[in-house]
């Protein structure tokens, strides 16, 4: 993440989506050594990983890297991982066959029971999904938002908010619904992992609101 932010503010304001995935890419790549190459080529859950979502102001683009998600006028879009929801329902099926779900807070051995799965469907990064991480990223599967010159008010978020509202007062409130209501994240909203106790998140969080 550090790497990315950095690399996004000594980009050229005027960079493309097509050169910021490559200048990107190179920036990360920069540091690996040489010997970790053909270990993170076979082993892509090594690797330096990061989703980013940017707008461009001159370009007035969106640039969805990853799974992230954002409004523009009132309108959600999100580019999820593929595997993401299987592996979700996956994890949710062997709690909600277990007598005892609350024991799945101190210590989820569902996700644990799929994790090997996880490490599997990883392969498929920046192959049939788009991630930063230091090798190419198939542009097919960055999503790009292009604005028009009306006045529109943009929502910028990671995935690690549940319901994505206009403001982040809202998006606040219902994620602490969903960690009031369903702590396990197994029912109509499902996840990989649960808020273990004592945290009021259960997946890291970034919110940004404005207008052009």
């Amino acid at each position: 993440m550090q790497l990315v932010a950095h690399y996004i503010r000594k980009a050229p304001k005027n960079i493309s989506c097509h050169h910021f995935c490559i200048g990107v890419t190179q920036h990360i790549r920069k540091h690996y050594k040489r010997s970790q190459l053909q270990r993170l080529i076979e082993h892509p859950e090594e690797r330096l990983t990061a989703s980013a979502i940017i707008f461009s102001r001159l370009n007035r683009e969106i640039w969805m890297i990853g799974d992230c998600q954002c409004m523009v006028g009132g309108v959600f879009y999100d580019n999820p991982k593929p595997y993401e929801q299987e592996l979700a329902e996956m994890r949710a099926a062997i709690i909600n066959n277990s007598k005892d779900k609350t024991a799945f807070l101190i210590n989820d051995t569902a996700r644990q029971q799929i994790i090997p799965r996880m490490k599997e469907t990883m392969k498929e990064q920046n192959v049939s999904y788009a991630v930063i991480d230091g090798f190419h990223i198939p542009e097919q599967h960055v999503r790009i938002i292009t604005l028009d010159f009306q006045p529109w008010e943009v929502v910028l978020a990671s995935d690690g908010y549940p319901f994505l509202c206009p403001t982040l007062e809202e998006s606040e409130q219902r994620l602490m619904a969903q960690h009031d209501n369903d702590p396990l994240n197994i029912g109509t909203f499902k996840a990989t992992k649960a808020f273990t106790q004592g945290n009021n998140s259960f997946d890291d969080r970034a919110y940004i609101r404005f207008k052009v």
